[in-house]
C-alpha cells in the first residue's frame, strides 16, 4: 500500500471487522520510479511482509 492510502486502508480493515489487518507500506508515488527504484521498494516492502509473518 502506498502511504497516500494507508488511511483508506486502515478504514477498510476496521468496517471488514479486521482492525488488526497489517499491510506493506511503501513510498508514493511508484508510477514515477525508476526500475531501481521500484526494486527498492519491492525488496522494503518484501522486509515488512516477513516481519508480519515471523514474529519473534
Amino acid at each position: 500500500m502506498t502511504e497516500r492510502f494507508v488511511s483508506a486502508a486502515e478504514l477498510m480493515s476496521r468496517v471488514l471487522g479486521m482492525p488488526d489487518y497489517s499491510f506493506a507500506k511503501i513510498g508514493h508515488p511508484v508510477s514515477s520510479a525508476t526500475d531501481a527504484g521500484l526494486e527498492a521498494v519491492a525488496r522494503m516492502a518484501i522486509e515488512q511482509g516477513k516481519a508480519m509473518l515471523v514474529k519473534a
